[in-house]
């Protein structure tokens, strides 16, 4: 690879950074619409059922009012619909860079919004909830002023509670977040939409619900498309056909059937009840084998491009040095999830590739530990004993096979417990990845803990896989740093 673009690298990633809100605000990825027969990508955020779940007791697949109405209008356009699963707050980014088609996930139409992406006409209006616990209940918004209120980051309702008068607003990721703030005493209330808040009350009797009235420019939920999209038209003349023959309010009645909250849910208190994981611990499972295979791709590639940036700074030539030097400085100096969400939303703005979540969890992964590596490595290296060095040199061994054969080796009975503690940092951190969507077993957490409602028990079994993956690396690691000394 060319040495200048290896020194570019680091700058316009810096440089995206800054630039892509303009860069977003005015692509047109989808200026026409794709031709019949040709897939389309729908992005949503499946952790708001019953507007969008994934079904993990069964296969895992995404389910919803809103993926039925999008697997309805991609027939009758002729489409193959795909579907991309990523955190809300990404969807927009995801429609800005072209990595989606179009969004559902019961998304609120806004002057904001509108400034950023194109809507269709409203498929469905929904009233804001009012959460809290049954001791102590808010009816009206006056009931909240000097409370702290909560509500789901880039939300519609994340919107309303800053219009509340006197009200703290504390902003969350998860609807689960909310359930668990709430029943922790954290925070009084939570604004969620009233379909939602029912399944919320229907899993925990301590929570009690107010229905607020709608408000007059609430537009509803709507599909959103890039800006200057080429299916905009096309949606909106399947939404109306759907209207008018009824297949709309066929497919609402089937996911709002009851309206009313049960009361069969498990204790709102803060008791664990590991009943509520029955029948979804092996979807949980099947994470171990992404984190596995994400926590090795990273490695890998850390130890090698280390050891490479490693001998760069070592080396007599200046230009090695100054790029060793400045990439360590900047994959140091900027937060990892930085990295993460650049490498995954620039790379298809800017090259036109559209890297899987996967893979671009990897590269992340991997550049950001090479930094850390390159450093390790390098003070293994320095300190083998000069005189190894100095004696193959004047055996005339050459350099590779003397960096190979003799320091090498040397320097790795130095750096193996740093080494493990950095494998073992990569596969606690393979969490963050579920940001961009990559169902590893964090992920996956977060899937049963939208479905259940209830954090504890699913947080403690992931949180008892992850202690029990890194007992086996570390176990792994002390039978090699036998053999090694046992090899002096």
């Amino acid at each position: 690879m060319n040495r200048n673009k290896l020194r570019i690298g680091p700058i316009w990633l810096i440089a995206f950074a800054v630039l892509a809100p303009t860069l977003g605000s005015s692509a047109s990825y989808a200026e026409a619409a794709p031709a019949a027969g040709q897939k389309i990508i729908l992005g949503t955020s499946p952790d708001y059922p019953p507007y969008e779940s994934v079904d993990a007791k069964n296969n895992g697949e995404i389910i919803g009012m809103d993926i039925d109405i999008a697997r309805y209008i991609a027939d009758r356009l002729g489409y193959k619909l795909e579907i991309a699963p990523m955190d809300f707050n990404g969807l927009i980014a995801a429609l800005q860079t072209g990595r989606v088609d179009f969004v559902m996930s019961a998304m609120s139409v806004t002057d904001e919004r509108k400034k950023s992406v194109a809507f269709s006409d409203s498929y469905y209006a929904a009233r804001n909830t009012i959460v809290s616990k049954k001791t102590n209940g808010f009816y009206s918004v006056d009931q909240l002023s000097g409370k702290v209120v909560g509500a789901q980051l880039g939300s519609i309702q994340d919107l309303f509670a800053d219009t509340i008068p006197g009200a703290s607003h504390k902003k969350l990721n998860k609807i689960a977040d909310l359930i668990q703030e709430l029943n922790t005493g954290r925070i009084d209330a939570a604004i969620v939409e009233d379909a939602v808040a029912i399944d919320m009350v229907s899993a925990n009797p301590g929570l009690t619900i107010n229905f607020l009235p709608a408000e007059e420019d609430d537009n509803g939920y709507a599909v959103a498309f890039p800006l200057k999209s080429g299916l905009v038209d096309d949606f909106n003349r399947v939404l109306a056909e759907m209207q008018t023959n009824g297949e709309l309010q066929k497919i609402i009645d089937k996911w709002f059937a009851d309206m009313e909250p049960s009361n069969n849910g498990s204790s709102g208190s803060l008791n664990i009840d590991f009943r509520v994981l029955e029948g979804y611990v092996p979807y949980i499972l099947k994470g171990i084998y992404v984190t596995l295979l994400f926590t090795l791709v990273s490695a890998l590639l850390g130890l090698i491009w280390g050891t490479i940036l490693s001998l760069f700074k070592i080396s007599s030539i200046r230009p090695l040095q100054w790029f060793a030097t400045a990439y360590t400085s900047v994959f140091r100096g900027t937060p990892l999830l930085v990295q993460l969400t650049l490498i995954y939303y620039a790379t298809p703005q800017l090259t036109g590739f559209d890297i899987p979540a996967l893979l671009a969890a990897g590269l992340a992964f991997g550049l950001n530990s090479a930094a850390y590596l390159s450093e390790t490595i390098r003070g293994g290296i320095m300190a083998v004993d000069k005189g190894q060095r100095e004696a193959a040199i004047a055996l005339g061994v050459p350099y590779r096979k003397m960096m190979a054969r003799i320091i090498f080796p040397q320097a790795l009975r130095h750096i193996l417990p740093a080494l493990v503690n950095e494998f073992v940092a990569l596969l606690k951190e393979s969490s963050l990845v579920s940001v961009i969507g990559v169902t590893e077993l964090m992920r996956r957490a977060d899937v049963v803990r939208a479905s259940t409602f209830r954090s504890f028990e699913a947080l403690l079994l992931v949180a008892a896989i992850y202690y029990v993956l890194v007992l086996v690396l570390t176990s792994l690691a002390r039978v090699l740093e036998r053999r090694l000394r046992r090899s002096d």
